[in-house]
């Protein structure tokens, strides 16, 4: 069974390194290329939508919602562009055996957390002031 795991999560690296040669090969379509872009800055970013430290769902996105992200991008990725790319991506790994960070997919997952907290005043802003005796 870990010999199992082992391998997923090995296939899943490949194929988000995959997904990230993808976005930079030039005979990818462009609707895919934006969807594989947001894909791989969540991927190769140090920071998580769902922090891991939250029971049950913290894991959620790296075991459920990222190898579902990654598996439907890749089947948009045309099929003559798919094998240059996974090549790409096993060379990478052979000669860095480091899985690249994103700065850029950090950020984004910054950027989303602020839109939500910042919806999240706008909507019980008052309530909360309230509640601990503002005006």
């Amino acid at each position: 069974m870990w010999q199992r795991l082992k391998r997923c999560a090995k296939a899943l690296k490949n194929d988000g390194l995959t997904l990230w040669f993808a976005c930079r090969h030039p005979d990818m379509p462009l609707i895919p290329k934006m969807l594989a872009l947001l894909v791989v800055a969540y991927f190769l970013s140090p920071i998580d939508l769902i922090p891991d430290f939250i029971p049950v769902i913290g894991y959620l996105d790296e075991l459920i919602l990222l190898p579902a992200a990654i598996y439907f991008i890749l089947k948009l990725v045309p099929a003559s562009v798919l094998p240059s790319c996974r090549s790409q991506a096993a060379e990478w790994i052979a000669t860095h055996r480091a899985t690249p960070r994103s700065a850029a997919g950090a950020v984004i997952i910054l950027l989303l957390w602020m839109v939500l907290f910042a919806a999240l005043w706008k909507y019980f802003g008052d309530d909360v002031m309230k509640f601990f005796g503002g005006q």
